[in-house]
């Protein structure tokens, strides 16, 4: 389900010391119901389905992603230079002491994202290509009957009136095609996953 922006921003995450400039893009509660203690269980599926590829099973999705993965190397909007650490410093320069020293979070291996910091209540990690840097943040917050679920936001920086230009250009495809087609694949992830939580006393 998507929710409005102030459902990141009026939380007391961490990531808004570091991300004040970046805009929130899209917020949505993720259909991962569980206990207090159970978002290390989302950072991994999260992190295991990054570095596996995307699994977006709607034609809209697909299509979306393997055009736009085309294009990024038609034009070479992700080479080596156009993202962190070259043409962009990676907001790890940003974090304070606390959050550089604490955990970062998991390798995320030859995916677009890196790891910045993981909590007990929320994770972010990062990515940058010539049109965009973007913050994926991971949090992990009540839900109003007792229980808990994440929910997902994702903050970006245009990098300038094309990078612009682009997010405007795809918003339609991602709330038709990408973010349901997302949900109902995390959603199936997360119950599948269920009796491996339960084995490890959640």
């Amino acid at each position: 389900m998507r929710l409005p922006r102030t459902a990141h921003t009026d939380r007391p995450w961490r990531v808004h010391e570091i991300a004040e400039d970046f805009t929130v893009e899209d917020v949505w509660a993720l259909p991962t119901p569980g206990g207090p203690d159970d978002l290390a269980w989302l950072v991994r599926q999260t992190a295991e389905g990054l570095v596996g590829g995307v699994k977006g099973e709607g034609l809209v999705s697909h299509a979306l992603f393997a055009v736009r993965w085309k294009l990024g190397a038609l034009l070479g909007w992700d080479t080596a230079g156009s993202g962190i650490g070259t043409r962009l410093p990676s907001l790890r320069d940003r974090m304070p002491a606390d959050l550089r020293q604490g955990p970062q979070g998991p390798d995320l291996g030859a995916s677009p994202f890196t790891s910045l910091y993981q909590r007990d209540d929320e994770w972010a990690a990062e990515m940058a290509n010539k049109t965009v840097h973007a913050v994926m943040h991971i949090g992990w917050v009540p839900d109003g009957s007792g229980g808990y679920r994440g929910q997902m936001a994702v903050l970006v920086k245009p990098n300038g009136p094309f990078g612009t230009l682009y997010m405007a250009a795809i918003k339609p495809f991602r709330y038709l095609g990408v973010y349901p087609a997302l949900m109902r694949s995390i959603g199936r992830e997360w119950q599948a996953n269920a009796s491996r939580r339960r084995t490890h006393g959640h």
